[in-house]
């Protein structure tokens, strides 16, 4: 099921420190480049943003500033700014542990009188989620360095939270293939990052950790939300992880290659190749035929295994 909405973590400065501010006076905001009004700059798409937004980004921090940095912190501005649509759920800490939870009612503003000036006004709702009543895999995400993370995959969770009875139905997928196994692969993503080192190939590579961004969903704009970012540890090469639970079909490879074709314009320096990998219960012929085509992708099986033994 598609949702009706997206969901995303918001930190209203670091630490959400600027938290309190916010919810009383209604916004989530963005500090980059305070100084700028983004609003011609958004007159575009994002390709036109991006454009406009890096140089000014790169003659406030020097030439010299990595294209990482740059275009980390232009597609986090981009996505408060004009990504994220009016009806979409914000969750944002407060430093001290709960959640509050908004619903976005506004298109950009810029507001020179007060932090984060580059603001979407939010309808607060009058409740908070407790940290410990959040599943450990969305705590994990949300638990990002980044100051923006998109948390839609756990939409079902969340309207569960809000006791909102649009929530899925929890409908086990049609391209699950084995229905006892579902939950477990839930946890997918989650034991590959606790178990990195320990996996091969990945551990080649580490997860990426950049400025105020995270590998993890990582967001790629108009291209989509990559499962796993990594880069090698001599930093030659990116890695772009696609999971799927149950089968993979061609379409994932059309998939990976854009979210690859994303990071080597915006991410990789000229020097820096990237690669992908997907990985899944299963793949089919199709698949098969698609990734003969291509050199740089590879597809990796995993495997459940639950055994009771009596002693």
């Amino acid at each position: 099921m598609i949702p009706k909405r997206r969901y995303y973590r918001i930190m209203l400065g670091k630490g959400g420190v600027y938290s309190q501010e916010a919810i009383e006076k209604g916004f989530i905001g963005a500090g980059w480049e305070e100084k700028t009004n983004m609003t011609a700059l958004l007159s575009g798409d994002w390709q036109y943003f991006h454009d406009k937004f890096i140089p000014i980004y790169q003659n406030s921090h020097g030439k010299n500033t990595s294209k990482i940095a740059a275009g980390s912190a232009c597609g986090m501005l981009y996505t408060i700014c004009k990504g994220i649509q009016k009806g979409d759920i914000v969750l944002s800490p407060d430093g001290n542990g709960p959640y509050f939870v908004g619903e976005v009612t506004s298109d950009y503003r810029y507001v020179l009188d007060g932090p984060l000036p580059h603001r979407r006004d939010v309808k607060w709702y009058p409740i908070t989620i407790a940290k410990d009543k959040i599943s450990k895999e969305l705590s994990n995400s949300m638990g990002s360095i980044s100051t923006v993370c998109n948390i839609t995959k756990y939409a079902e969770e969340i309207e569960k939270l809000l006791e909102n009875n649009s929530a899925s139905d929890g409908a086990i997928p049609s391209d699950v293939v084995d229905p006892a196994a579902f939950e477990m692969e839930n946890h997918l993503e989650a034991f590959i990052v606790r178990n990195w080192s320990q996996i091969r190939p990945l551990d080649e590579y580490e997860i990426y950790q950049g400025n105020e961004v995270s590998g993890r969903q990582y967001n790629c704009m108009e291209a989509g939300i990559i499962d796993i970012l990594a880069i090698s540890k001599d930093e030659t090469k990116f890695l772009v992880i696609e999971l799927k639970r149950g089968r993979a079909s061609d379409a994932a490879v059309g998939q990976i290659l854009r979210y690859m074709g994303y990071v080597k314009e915006f991410v990789a320096d000229s020097n820096q190749t990237v690669h992908g990998i997907i990985i899944a219960l299963e793949d089919d012929r199709k698949m098969q035929w698609a990734l003969s085509a291509v050199n740089n992708i590879e597809f990796y099986r995993y495997e459940i295994a639950f055994n009771l033994i009596k002693t």
